[in-house]
Order: structure tokens, then sequence, then C-alpha cells
């Protein structure tokens, strides 16, 4: 019995060598063409962007993408920049707006007109500075058209430069707010700056705008503030009127500017007041 498991088990182990000697001679074949095909491939090369960047930007001037060029020798701007300083004006064209012309004074005395009738928002403000804006452009249509034809015009067909096209078109402003400034705030900041008064159309077209633009917005306002004051007294009587009678009938209670609106708006009506603070308005500055 012992010689027969002997003998399986040498057998066996014989057919195992067998197999594994016959499994090896089989892949060695395989492993040595593989071996053959493949072949260690040489890292690519990625060419260096930053380092041609920078060749590239060795060879040009870099003006971070901003350039000034001159049409002619005179130095005068290209159309480009041209079409820069204009757009930059147009931004500053609502403080222009308020500072230079007749806005300023039109939309304060429209102010009071609506607080004396006590209407809070009617008219709304949309109305009031449509309103306000179409009147300036009224007024100062001379003074638009001026320097239009004086300035804007020959500028744009080259018979002027544009020193010559600033100065001439500040005049007419110049003109305007001179009329318009009263003495008193013209000495007051020509005394805080230290500045000689000017006594003569050309001595005050001489000052700086930095001290002309504020003597006239003062003038402005006080102008305005006055006809204000004459707005408001006919509906403070009103007012008057209606809280005495309240107060002897004993309606305490009783808010009078609930009562006075109306007959305020129908006196208005009546005395054609639109007509009335807008004609006054517009002749101030005739």
């Amino acid at each position: 019995m012992k010689q027969v498991k002997k003998k399986v088990l040498l057998l066996s182990l014989m057919l195992g060598f067998l197999f594994l000697s016959v499994t090896l001679s089989l892949a060695s074949p395989i492993f040595s063409s593989a071996d053959a095909h493949t072949k260690p491939t040489e890292p690519t090369k990625v060419p260096n962007q930053s380092a041609s960047r920078d060749v590239a930007d060795s060879k040009h001037d870099i003006n971070n993408g901003l350039s000034i060029s001159y049409n002619n020798d005179n130095g005068e701007l290209s159309g480009t920049v041209r079409i820069l300083i204009v757009l930059t004006v147009l931004s500053l064209a609502p403080s222009i707006l308020i500072m230079l012309t007749s806005f300023t004074r039109i939309i304060v005395v429209l102010h009071f007109l609506r607080q004396a009738l006590g209407t809070q928002t009617a008219p709304p403000n949309q109305v009031l500075i449509g309103l306000a804006l179409f009147l300036t452009i009224f007024i100062m249509a001379p003074v638009f058209n001026q320097i239009n034809e004086k300035a804007i015009k020959p500028f744009d067909k080259g018979e002027i430069s544009q020193e010559e096209a600033i100065e001439i078109g500040t005049a007419p402003i110049r003109h305007f707010m001179y009329g318009e400034t009263q003495e008193k705030d013209l000495a007051l900041l020509c005394d805080i700056s230290k500045v000689d008064v000017p006594t003569t159309e050309e001595q005050y077209n001489k000052v700086s705008m930095t001290l002309v633009v504020p003597a006239f917005i003062l003038s402005e306002l006080r102008t305005a503030f006055i006809m204000g004051f004459c707005i408001y007294v006919p509906f403070i009587v009103i007012d008057m009127v209606v809280s005495s009678i309240l107060m002897s009938m004993g309606m305490m209670m009783l808010p009078p500017t609930t009562i006075s609106m109306p007959f305020k708006i129908l006196l208005f009506i009546l005395v054609d007041g639109w007509d009335l603070v807008i004609g006054a308005i517009v002749k101030t500055f005739m």
C-alpha cells in the first residue's frame, strides 16, 4: 500500500515538472517579441510659451494698449482720442448742465411751487426735471448756437486749433454767467481767494472759472429763493384763513392743509399760475 502511494506521488511530481517546462517554453517567444517591439520613447519637448512671449515682447514696445497719435506736426490729437475726450465730456454733462446754465434756478422755483401748493408728489419729479430741462434748452439756445457756430464748426473744419476752440467756446458761457451773477457774490469769492474784484467784463473774462462758477451758482440760488418766497405768500394766506375758520368752528383736530389744498389749486388755476410762473422764470433771463 505504501509502495502504491509512493508511485502515485512520484508520478504527480513528474507531471508537474513536465507542465511547468512546457509552459515556460511557450511563454519565452512572447516575452522576447514584446521586448523587441517595445522601445523607450523620448519625452516630447513642450515649447516654453513664456520664453517665446518674452522674446516677442522684447521686439515690440509695451504701452499697455494705450497710444496717443497726432494727425500732423501741429500736435493735434487723432480721432480716437477726440472720441475719448467727447465721451468724457458727455459723462460730465449733468454737472455742466446744473452748474453753468439756468437749470438750477428753474428746478428750485418749481420745487417751491409744488411745496407751496401742498401737493407733495404732484407733479412728480420726472415731470419737473423734464420741464426744467426743456426750459433750460429754450433759454440757453442762443448761447449754444454761438458755441456751435464760432467754436465747434470751425474746429471740425480745421480752421482753428483746439486751444482756440476751447477759448472761443467758453466765451458765450462766461458772458451769460456775467449777466446773471450778482456783484456781492462775485466780490465774496474774490475776497476769499485774495483776487481783485473785476469791474468790467474784460476783467471778468480773465477770472478763473473755478471762481466764476461758484459765484454764479450762489446768485442763482439767491434769485430762486426770492422767487420761491413770492410764490409762497398767497398760499400761506389761504392756509391762515382756513386754519382760522376751522378753529372758530371748533375743528382743531382737522388738519388745515387738507382743507386748504383744494382752494390753493383752485386759486392757481384761476390766475393761470403755470403761465405766470414759467413766464416769470424765463423773463428773469431776458
